[in-house]
């Protein structure tokens, strides 16, 4: 599936980024579309997580532009990228916990109008565990629990762009299924791009609609799925 100019929800140009003295990202070009999976693959500490951190404004980008739905975002801090429509589901999922699950997902009502500012419903029907314990508090839940309430959290604010890093670290095999059906529902709905870093090859693979592969900080090959080799696209990535 190629990604045309009018379906770009966001278009990343020339993005450099440094930590001190040291490089860690270089020119990286990157485009997410609505209703796909943009899938940023590497081994570790090529840039990925540095990557999406920068998008989602956690990290200040040196160079380069970042253009969310047309419009070019300066470097803006990450509270107000998230109200103009960026969630980041982080690796280490970041609940606070001793909030109870309900109360971790109502933060997501920051970014939103007080008008909006309701649990959808649709959520607990992604999610059943969240409402059968949505009174306990996040630290007691296990890491596909929690993997799950950072996912919810995220979808509350109602993104444009959801940013996912490694959702399949640490969760056990079932969870790592639902995971995925639960992205591919919300990529089906095409009120979203979504864009996940992940390691896991044969989940990446199936869920992806395009992939960018990076290595020591570069994108070294990026196309739709239809024109990636799948034995090219996995050699690349286990280097």
């Amino acid at each position: 599936m190629s990604t045309s100019d009018a379906d770009r929800m966001l278009e990343v140009r020339g993005l450099t980024l440094h930590y001190g003295h040291s490089q860690i990202l270089h020119g990286v070009d990157l485009v997410a579309a609505t209703g796909q999976v943009s899938c940023v693959m590497g081994t570790n500490g090529v840039g990925k997580t540095s990557l999406i951190r920068a998008i989602a404004g956690r990290h200040n980008r040196s160079a380069g532009e970042v253009v969310l739905d047309g419009e070019p975002l300066g470097v803006l801090p990450a509270h107000m990228l998230a109200r103009k429509g960026i969630a980041l589901v982080s690796q280490g999922r970041e609940i606070f916990p001793l909030l109870t699950v309900r109360e971790n997902m109502e933060t997501g009502f920051s970014v939103l109008p007080k008008s909006d500012r309701a649990l959808p419903e649709e959520m607990f029907e992604l999610f059943p565990v969240l409402k059968e314990m949505q009174h306990r508090r996040g630290g007691d839940l296990s890491g596909g629990q929690q993997q799950q309430l950072a996912i919810a959290r995220a979808l509350i604010t109602r993104p444009k762009l959801l940013l996912m890093d490694e959702p399949t670290e640490g969760i056990q095999p079932n969870i790592i299924q639902m995971i995925g059906n639960v992205i591919a529902k919300l990529r089906d709905e095409g009120q979203m791009a979504i864009v996940l870093v992940e390691q896991y090859f044969d989940f990446a693979y199936d869920l992806a609609d395009r992939f960018t592969v990076m290595r020591r900080g570069e994108v070294i090959m990026d196309g739709a799925k239809a024109d990636v080799d799948r034995a090219a696209l996995l050699d690349s990535v286990s280097v």
